[in-house]
């Protein structure tokens, strides 16, 4: 059984093995013709080096059995006559190639190496980071819970509302969202992050547009929508629409305009939203999207955000199949969500249903 399972392990070593006997031996038979089995050998095993990285005892032991027969045979052959004395140069030039194909293959392997430990190590601290995420979440969930009933008590108590009270609990609302965005994207790398259906997308956008509309003074304009079957998770693009036009409310003063939109591009629908306000800096284009970034810091800390409405847009789109991008308008920024699976309904349908 060792046996079986040595030569599944080290078929090609083996196998190398058995060629380079076989060309030693044709050596020793046809003295004239040495150099072709010769260079079968030094070539073979540097090819097989490539593939195969050995440890550095076994790989100097080989290098020596190969030049000790070979440059033994051709020793013999040249004494003999049937060889050129000047034919014993060949094995340290093919000793030098060997060895340069050592180099290289290690320092490919300490690279690889090098790689591998810094992914382990990214993984590790992802997870940590999720974990943390999650486990943190959980925790301050139940102190903010508490504390808000207790400041609901106590105003139903004194039968008037004091400022001092509102704010409080206004403060305690956004902490919750918070914590509820930090919660999905804690579970944004499991497989069951989206679970996909079929959703009638033009209605779909109309409630949407329809909720958000009522929620700030805004010129809310419903664009053209395409109409069609749209596979995906339901609470999900909610979630990231939400944070979309959330974004677009906190970017904007009152009567500036945000619209929202979609259009059909082949098997994918493209969901955007366009507001009138003053745009992305070019300088937070690329990093919008990562967790905690901030367009301007300044003005989100002052609106009370924390940078996690993107990352959500942005773990959703990917976690479909999809992505999110943006882009400086004249006035204003567009985001464009895009998501595959879209079959858009024919001329017929439209129709019937109009």
């Amino acid at each position: 059984m060792r046996a079986i399972a040595f030569l599944r392990r080290r078929w090609a070593e083996v196998a190398w093995a058995a060629f380079a006997i076989a060309n030693f031996v044709a050596m020793g038979i046809w003295p004239g013709w040495e150099t072709i089995p010769f260079h079968f050998v030094w070539i073979s095993l540097t090819l097989l080096y490539g593939f195969r990285v050995w440890r550095q005892a076994a790989t100097y032991l080989t290098l020596l059995a190969v030049i000790t027969v070979t440059g033994g045979l051709i020793l013999e052959d040249a004494f003999s006559g049937d060889q050129l004395w000047g034919e014993l140069f060949e094995v340290p030039l093919m000793s030098a190639m060997f060895l340069a194909m050592v180099w290289h293959a290690r320092r490919r392997q300490d690279a690889l190496g090098i790689v591998e430990r810094q992914a382990a190590q990214r993984k590790s601290l992802l997870q940590r980071q999720e974990r943390f995420l999650h486990d943190a979440s959980h925790e301050l969930r139940t102190p903010v819970t508490i504390a808000r009933g207790h400041l609901e008590v106590h105003r139903r108590t004194n039968g008037n509302s004091a400022h001092e009270i509102d704010v409080a609990l206004d403060e305690l609302q956004r902490i919750e969202q918070i914590l509820a965005r930090l919660l999905l994207l804690a579970k944004a790398d499991q497989p069951d992050f989206v679970v996909l259906e079929d959703v009638d997308l033009e209605p779909y956008l109309e409630d949407v547009f329809m909720r958000w509309s009522e929620v700030a003074p805004r010129a809310w304009n419903l664009g053209p929508l395409v109409a069609g079957k749209l596979a995906v998770d339901p609470e999900g693009l909610r979630s990231a629409l939400d944070a979309l036009l959330e974004n677009a409310v906190k970017y904007t003063e009152n009567g500036d305009t945000i619209e929202l939109r979609s259009r059909a591009s082949g098997k994918d629908v493209v969901i955007e939203i366009a507001d009138g306000g003053g745009g992305v800096p070019e300088s937070a284009l690329e990093q919008i999207f990562e967790r905690f970034a901030r367009a301007d810091a300044a003005r989100t800390r002052a609106k009370g955000g924390v940078g996690l409405g993107l990352a959500i847009v942005d773990a959703i789109a990917k976690a479909h199949g999809g992505r999110c991008t943006v882009k400086n308008a004249r006035t204003g920024a567009t985001f464009a969500l895009r998501l595959p699976r879209f079959q858009q309904a024919s001329v017929g349908a439209l129709q019937l249903l109009h």
